[in-house]
């Protein structure tokens, strides 16, 4: 049977046909894409949206109520946050200092919870859900906690400084836990590391537990001691792991708001700022949006810095373990 001009072109004009064209294109399931669209609006919406908006104000003079203009040179925000800003330079030393000793505090202790947890013989399922506390306890009610821990009227650490032996016959104390710059770092640090570290304890102890039994057994039978089995074995087959917690716990440390806004506002003289802390200062505080936005982007180069990093490394072990 003949197929007329008009027939084939509606052949081809068909749905079937332009789906054909869209697997050629697109791939073969065409489908997956049907499933990751209400993702992919999310993610525009609620990161790509706001990222690309952040670009904009930060290389303009927008302020709060008014029209926003470029500025002229586009990098004139950040030249005057690094040259003339010096809160801005406390505030990058205030942000080094506070993740890189929170999270060797949270990595130190944080393997030392999960050895201690892998070797509990009682109450296994009690201590491995009591560490969890800290961590998925809401932020705010607990550094509000903190915060009258740390009081200089109701202090409980002053108290304690005070009036418990041996500590009150040295005369240690009290502190002003929060008025003194030097302190009140040291104290959003403490808040930070008491917080963060049940990540590292529950995630690391999951490593652990992957680990075979048998390179111990055979360890042991070489007569290796409890150290040359934590360096030889533990530490090594833990390291992709540890690689991946430092990651995530240098990107959540970096960009902390809660504990330092909650306990300090980013005082005394500006000692405990962070770059979340001190941008939402300066753009809404201030009203100076296109700062602010200058401030917190400063982040990004940070971030991506430890991101390529600390992903070479996870790299570098898997083929090592491969």
């Amino acid at each position: 049977m003949a197929i007329s001009a008009d027939d084939q072109t509606l052949v081809l004009d068909s749905p079937s046909a332009s789906n054909q064209r869209w697997r050629r294109t697109l791939g073969p399931d065409l489908d997956g894409y049907n499933f990751i669209l209400p993702a992919a609006i999310i993610m525009i919406c609620l990161v790509v949206y706001p990222f690309c908006l952040a670009l904009y104000y930060s290389v303009s003079d927008k302020l709060i109520g008014h029209e926003s203009h470029l500025v002229k040179p586009l990098w004139d925000n950040f030249l005057y946050i690094i040259m003339v800003d010096d809160i801005f330079r406390q505030t990058l030393r205030n942000t080094l200092i506070f993740a890189t000793i929170s999270v060797i505090l949270k990595m130190v202790f944080g393997l030392g919870a999960a050895l201690l947890l892998q070797r509990a013989a009682r109450l296994k399922r009690f201590f491995r859900g009591s560490i969890l506390i800290p961590f998925i306890a809401p932020t705010g009610l607990t550094t509000l906690g903190w915060w009258l821990i740390f009081d200089p009227t109701y202090s409980h650490i002053n108290w304690v400084l005070a009036n418990v032996w041996p500590l009150s016959a040295m005369g240690i104390g009290p502190y002003q836990w929060l008025g003194n710059p030097t302190l009140a770092l040291v104290s959003v640090i403490l808040v930070n590391f008491w917080r963060g570290m049940p990540f590292f304890a529950i995630t690391l102890f999951a490593g652990l537990m992957s680990i075979p039994e048998q390179l111990y057994e055979a360890a042991d039978t070489d007569g290796a001691s409890t150290v040359r089995k934590f360096w030889h074995i533990t530490l090594p087959l833990l390291r992709p792991v540890m690689a991946v917690v430092i990651l995530f716990s240098t990107i959540f440390t970096l960009a902390d708001f809660n504990i330092v806004f909650v306990l300090t506002r980013g005082g005394p003289m500006n000692s405990t700022h962070l770059f979340a802390t001190y941008s939402f200062t300066v753009g809404i505080l201030n009203h100076e949006i296109g700062l602010g936005a200058a401030i917190s982007l400063f982040l990004f180069p940070i971030l991506l810095i430890v991101v390529i990093f600390q992903l070479r490394m996870v790299r570098k072990d898997a083929d090592y373990g491969s």
